[in-house]
């Protein structure tokens, strides 16, 4: 009798309904966070799609086209937009000048970020608090790159370094240093310090210490910290524009380029915008398993 008091009128527990009840709403909850996440994916990828589509029309396809615009069933894709712009030398020239600009860019902020990040883990300050030089690198990244462009603009042309790689390399190493700083900073903290401390006793310097034991230990947080600086810097077009007139003008600028008085060659401009994103897709997807794990490391402690 005690037994079948938890029993249905099939035979089953008294709980199974309600399990199946819960786990048919979790069923509808993770339904619905899928299709959200696929519409939001969608918003984000129209763009890209946008850009295929326009780069494989013809001129007179870029304005007639209604609809979705599906190459085969819109219109008759063609690959002459790619062919005239892969073939043009201003688009080597700034395909070149933004991989040179945006590596040592990023090279100079790993040079000067790397040793700060550490001194900042490490060592206290007494006359300006650690927190108080945290605050300053962050403060570079608040500034509006806008105030700063015509004091850039007048001492480069005092020098006589406009429309120079060395300009945007300055610049655009000042600005994506915080990043380096930062990021690294916490990775260091949470190594653990007793590594180095046996690094000291063996005899070594903490500069032994810095480059055998915690640069080692951080390149995950180095490799991401590396990847931001340089989509960064690949991105940069306030100051290419302001700094360049032609030599040294970068992707940003050459895209920028498909204004001209009949209006926006939306062509062109898809196929620009296409090859400027291979570079950081490719960075991403190779350095992936690095990045997630140094954005992640620190992050859950136990």
């Amino acid at each position: 009798m005690l037994s079948g008091l938890g029993k249905s009128l099939f035979g089953q527990p008294a709980g199974v309904p309600q399990a199946r009840g819960k786990r048919k709403r979790l069923w509808f909850a993770d339904a619905g966070f899928s299709i959200i996440a696929i519409f939001v994916a969608l918003i984000f990828f129209f763009p890209i799609y946008w850009a295929v589509s326009n780069s494989l029309r013809a001129p007179a396809d870029t304005f007639t086209v209604a609809g979705l615009g599906v190459p085969f069933i819109d219109f008759t894709p063609t690959l002459e937009n790619w062919i005239s712009q892969i073939s043009t030398p201003e688009a080597h020239n700034a395909f070149g000048n933004s991989l040179i600009i945006s590596v040592c860019s990023v090279l100079i902020a790993l040079a000067l970020g790397l040793p700060a990040a550490y001194a900042l883990a490490r060592f206290r300050f007494k006359r300006i608090k650690n927190k108080d030089l945290t605050i300053w690198f962050l403060s570079q990244r608040v500034l509006p790159p806008v105030a700063t462009a015509v004091p850039f603009f007048i001492v480069f042309s005092s020098l006589d370094m406009l429309d120079t790689h060395a300009a945007l390399i300055l610049v655009n190493a000042t600005f994506i240093l915080p990043f380096v700083v930062v990021i690294v900073r916490q990775t260091f903290q949470d190594l653990p310090i007793e590594l180095e401390e046996a690094a000291l006793v063996d005899g070594g310097s903490h500069f032994v210490a810095f480059f055998r034991v915690a640069i080692p230990l951080a390149l995950p947080a180095i490799a991401a910290s590396a990847l931001i600086m340089f989509a960064f810097a690949w991105n940069e077009y306030l100051f290419a524009v302001i700094l360049t007139i032609k030599e040294s003008a970068t992707m940003p600028v050459h895209i920028a380029g498909g204004v001209d008085s009949r209006g926006v060659q939306f062509w062109f401009v898809a196929v620009r915008s296409l090859i400027a994103m291979v570079p950081p897709v490719l960075i991403a997807l190779f350095a992936q398993r690095y990045i997630v794990r140094g954005l992640t490391l620190g992050a859950v402690k136990g």
